[in-house]
């Protein structure tokens, strides 16, 4: 049985230790919060219920008990084979977490981090492993949206990139690999573009923000929900991707032009969480995330019910 170490017990890290514990691996998770550390092991008993609930999980207690969390970080990571990073989003913060990893876990172990932004050569450069250091992002949970994006840092062996890449494909995660160093990486880069022209479209009146909320969930989202923005094109033209881009390219070429600067999120951001918070109250966040994962988990079950049924 291979091992994982996690570091960090919050939202990513639980969800990591589920991802790696449904594919037969035994987890060793940790975090430097007394209080995440004893509530962990609950917080995954009722996720692993819910998806067991979906056919997600066909046995939710023996995930459980290939789970264990412990109280040091070099506890975690002294047999790993992996280490799963899932620290604070902060390049300082990394850079301990990452001396402390690349002494204390065996030089085999392959080191990833789940940053949503920060590139692996900001944190990994003087490091003596740094050679099996990469980027894992995931999407927030990675035990419902399995993409995750690989990226190295320059000084990354291609060798390692390649493995990390089977072992997430094995554990049943979708990897893609960023071939050179990017802030944001892919996911949030793209969410970054389209997020700037909302906030731009309900900043200067065009539209409500519900009612933007609802030409995603109801709209572009269904088709995105099992195919890339490429492909969208593709089938949306008599002829194919060129035959789009010759139709349609200069309506988007002038309306490239008139997107705003990120700034202007700074105006509407608090019109945006009046918005918001009439609409749903602070205190009912938790329960709305509850039913964003039961979403997930049923169209989870769906596309695996299509793919098995296609053949894809």
């Amino acid at each position: 049985m291979s091992t994982v170490g996690i570091i960090g017990a919050g939202l990513i890290g639980r969800s990591w230790a589920m991802v790696f514990a449904r594919a037969g691996w035994s987890v060793r998770i940790t975090d430097t919060s007394e209080a995440a550390r004893r509530a962990a092991p609950g917080l995954i008993k009722t996720a692993l219920g819910d998806q067991a609930r979906h056919g997600l999980v066909r046995d939710p207690r023996a995930v459980l008990e290939r789970i264990r969390v412990v109280d040091a970080l070099e506890q975690a990571v002294a047999a790993a084979d992996f280490v799963q990073e899932c620290g604070p989003e902060n390049a300082a913060a990394k850079r301990r977490l990452f001396r402390a990893i690349d002494r204390a876990a065996p030089p085999t172990a392959i080191v990833a981090s789940s940053s949503s932004a920060i590139v692996a050569s900001r944190f990994t450069k003087g490091l003596a492993g740094r050679a099996r250091c990469l980027i894992a992002h995931p999407v927030n949970p990675p035990h419902l949206v399995p993409i995750v994006e690989l990226c190295g840092a320059p000084w990354t062996s291609a060798a390692i990139v390649a493995r990390a890449r089977a072992i997430y494909t094995e554990i049943g995660q979708v990897p893609i690999t960023v071939r050179r160093e990017c802030d944001g990486f892919i996911v949030n880069r793209l969410q970054g573009a389209l997020l700037a022209e909302a906030f731009r479209l309900v900043g200067q009146g065009f539209v409500s923000a519900a009612d933007l909320d609802k030409t995603i969930a109801h709209g572009l989202g269904l088709r995105w929900s099992f195919m890339g923005p490429f492909e969208t094109i593709d089938l949306n033209a008599p002829d194919g991707l060129a035959d789009y881009c010759r139709r349609y390219g200069p309506v988007y070429y002038t309306m490239a032009k008139e997107q705003a600067d990120p700034r202007s999120w700074e105006a509407v951001t608090p019109v945006l969480e009046a918005n918001r918070r009439r609409h749903l109250p602070a205190a009912r966040l938790g329960e709305r995330q509850a039913w964003r994962d039961r979403r997930l988990m049923a169209l989870a079950a769906h596309k695996i019910a299509m793919d098995e049924r296609e053949g894809t």
